[in-house]
């Protein structure tokens, strides 16, 4: 076990490598320039326009000011050196330090795709294992159309009609759809400002949840009628044992295999967000943080957040062999 976590840790550092190397790359083809957008939000362009010389003068001081003057490769190793020192420099759109920009972000964003996580496992858990043991039956069939139906709607769609709906649209004004907790709920005590943000994050959860639901359910409810026709399983049913236990001790750790996997995606996940969702509700999250970063050519942001998020999908991709090893003893990680 230690010899083969020594490895896979140490394949973490050239994988990483080539993840920065891609996205430096991505990022430095990607139109637009970082200090003519600055130069453009401060003066105009019209200002800019107005005198060639002077403009392109304040460009270069510009380019010089974030570093931009040097050569692609001497920016490379410049952010890598970083990388591995764990500083990702200021911001170019507003000269903030990356890491108290992230820091703010990210408990919003953990906060809400943990709740969305929990449910979407409480709900689609259930659901994929009882149509599993009831194939074909009116439950089984209602759970598949309906999962299946959820799946179809698109997010942003979804989200635009609750707005409509609960939100004060053309209906019903029952939840806030504008950030994630009431002006001057700071000044509330502990169980009233939990139940404003409670109340805040119920649509935003909402259009994050249904659509695993339907995928996770579907996933279970396929590993495990794999599973349940597999001989051990008659053999255990022979022996005279409980259903319950043929299912749920038997079956059910094999089927959770596969949904193990999903583990790998779950920490990235909860740092990259939900860009869409973030930006209807107005949510100031990690999604919304590199949307903006994205269209102001932030790029200490965008690199901080892919290189956080490449790095946390690589320690859940250890975390799930770790959970084969576990949950199966035929699997040996040496």
């Amino acid at each position: 076990m230690t010899s083969y976590l020594l490895r896979r840790l140490l394949q973490i550092i050239p994988t990483m490598l080539g993840i920065t190397l891609i996205t430096f790359v991505i990022i430095q083809l990607a139109p637009g320039n970082p200090a003519m957008l600055k130069l453009q939000m401060g003066a105009g362009e019209a200002q800019l326009g107005g005198k060639g010389g002077i403009s392109e003068q304040i460009v270069q001081q510009t380019k010089e000011l974030y570093g931009l003057d040097k050569p692609i490769p001497i920016q490379y190793l410049l952010w890598v050196k970083r990388v591995f020192t764990l500083d990702f420099g200021t911001s170019f759109k507003d000269h903030r330090n990356v890491w108290d920009k992230i820091a703010e972000r990210l408990p919003i964003t953990i906060q809400l795709d943990l709740i969305s996580i929990l449910l979407v496992y409480i709900i689609a858990i259930p659901a994929g294992v009882y149509s599993s043991t009831h194939p074909g039956s009116i439950p089984d069939r209602i759970l598949t159309l309906g999962f299946f139906f959820l799946y179809s709607l698109p997010s942003f769609w979804v989200a635009v009609l609750l707005i409509m709906l609960l939100g004060g649209g053309d209906f019903w004004d029952v939840f806030p759809v504008y950030g994630i907790s009431s002006i001057g709920s700071e000044t509330l005590g502990f169980l009233p400002w939990l139940a404003d943000r409670a109340w805040h994050l119920v649509l935003p959860v909402v259009c994050l949840t249904y659509g695993g639901l339907a995928y996770l359910s579907r996933l279970t409810r396929a590993d495990m009628l794999e599973v349940i026709r597999e001989d051990y399983i008659r053999t255990a049913r022979a022996k005279g044992l409980s259903e319950r236990v043929v299912i749920y001790k038997h079956a059910f750790r094999n089927a959770l295999l596969p949904i193990v996997t999903l583990l790998a995606f779950l920490l990235p996940s909860m740092i990259g967000g939900s860009v869409i969702i973030e930006s209807i509700f107005t949510i100031p999250g990690m999604g919304l943080l590199g949307f903006e970063a994205v269209l102001s050519r932030d790029y200490p942001v965008i690199m901080a957040i892919t290189t956080i998020s490449a790095f946390l999908t690589l320690i859940g991709l250890l975390i799930s062999d770790i959970l084969y090893a576990a949950l199966d003893p035929r699997i040996k990680l040496e």
